[in-house]
């Protein structure tokens, strides 16, 4: 079935296109990298017929095909052929510092070669084997508005995880993204970040030096083409690897319409368990998280041994020793804001945030986040004056 429309390639960059693939499964990806992304948004989208195809037949006999204009609905995606250059590619990926990764490589995570799921190729930034970070990883998501609250608890999840050698993937965006890398980032832990946009670029660009810290410990990952920029429809397809790659997707803060349901979603359609951390009832910014839990699409998790209740396999519950499984539950599981406030509280006399933030010299909505966490693992209490007292710790 021929293509037709758009500005179609002449007789000597037909030959031309053909040459630079030949038989190579890697440059044939590139190529394809070049011409047609995955632009599945929803769990619900029916997969383009083009990339279908692609999928079905493979790569290189799908690219020598598309040149020759003898596959279906590949008029747009023959238009751009002439302006692929394969070798020009793979040296700016290249002098990037980065790699390309594919199915069969020793890098490539086999979570991901999945036929809704699997990318053409990924470019692959950092000292850490993409493939051994996420045989033990945990999606964490959530809000770009996210409150102090999220942020507090997305920090702790990070690092908890990490500390426990458990990789941290997210997006790299503002908000609970970030926090949970930052998390990970304070132990010395494993971390993915995923892009929506080509590996020359980083966004958002006021979280350039987040992304790079993360390549240092782990890995930065993108199946997008240089030059690419993030756009709408690359943040929702991008959600599904994110999703793939974890062996549990925790949405920290969301609300109704949040685009880090849309990465739930997606692991919900994968078989992999979903878990939601519960935020106040007055704000909106959780009421995702909320509507998720109560129509039990999602686990109600405060900590990170919940989160791990929810990945670990049942090889990996009975192996490893208690103290890997979860906190101690014990005052040195805390943070050190949060024993700094825990020393101040009382048990019978309430004490408002702001007292506590003019001893401790520390924001009052610093001191608040921290409330409300040690108040989900019963370390603080609220009482009906507004003040806060020290709890019994977790029941």
């Amino acid at each position: 079935m021929s293509g037709r429309g758009g500005s179609q390639p002449d007789a000597a960059q037909v030959a031309r296109a053909h040459a630079q693939v030949e038989t190579d499964e890697r440059r044939a990806r590139v190529a394809w990298s070049r011409v047609l992304e995955h632009r599945r948004e929803r769990t619900s989208d029916a997969r383009a017929e083009l990339l279908d195809e692609v999928m079905s037949i493979g790569h290189v006999e799908a690219w020598h095909r598309l040149v020759d204009g003898d596959l279906p609905r590949c008029a747009s995606a023959r238009a751009h052929v002439a302006g692929v250059d394969v070798d020009a590619e793979l040296d700016r990926v290249t002098r990037l510092g980065a790699r390309v990764v594919i199915p069969g490589d020793a890098d490539w995570p086999t979570c991901l070669s999945h036929p809704d799921i699997e990318p053409h190729l990924l470019h692959v930034r950092g000292q850490g084997c993409l493939a051994d970070l996420a045989a033990r990883a945990v999606a964490v998501v959530g809000s770009r508005a996210s409150t102090g609250y999220g942020e507090a608890i997305a920090r702790e999840l990070g690092a908890g995880l990490a500390h426990r050698s458990w990789t941290v993937v997210s997006g790299a965006a503002y908000g609970i993204d970030a926090a949970a890398h930052q998390g990970a980032l304070t132990v010395d832990g494993p971390a993915i970040a995923v892009l929506p946009c080509g590996p020359d670029r980083a966004y958002p660009e006021g979280n350039r030096r987040l992304i790079d810290a993360v390549a240092e410990r782990g890995v930065v990952i993108t199946e997008l083409a240089t030059g690419t920029v993030a756009m709408r429809h690359r943040f929702l397809a991008r959600n599904r690897i994110i999703a793939a790659l974890g062996a549990a997707t925790v949405v920290v803060e969301a609300g109704l319409r949040s685009g880090s349901l849309n990465t739930a979603g997606w692991a919900e359609s994968l078989g992999r368990p979903v878990g939601a951390v519960p935020g106040p009832v007055t704000q909106m910014s959780s009421a995702g998280c909320h509507e998720w839990i109560q129509k039990t699409r999602a686990h109600l998790v405060t900590d990170t041994a919940d989160v791990l209740a929810l990945a670990a396999r049942v090889g990996d519950a009975l192996e490893q020793p208690v103290e890997q499984l979860g906190p101690a539950r014990e005052l040195d599981a805390m943070t050190t804001a949060q024993r700094r406030i825990h020393d101040l509280l009382r048990a019978r006399a309430g004490r408002s945030p702001g007292v506590v933030a003019h001893e401790l010299v520390l924001p009052v909505e610093e001191v608040l986040a921290e409330l409300s966490v040690m108040s989900l693992q019963g370390w603080a209490r609220q009482d009906e004056e507004g003040g806060w007292r020290r709890g019994p710790g977790p029941s």
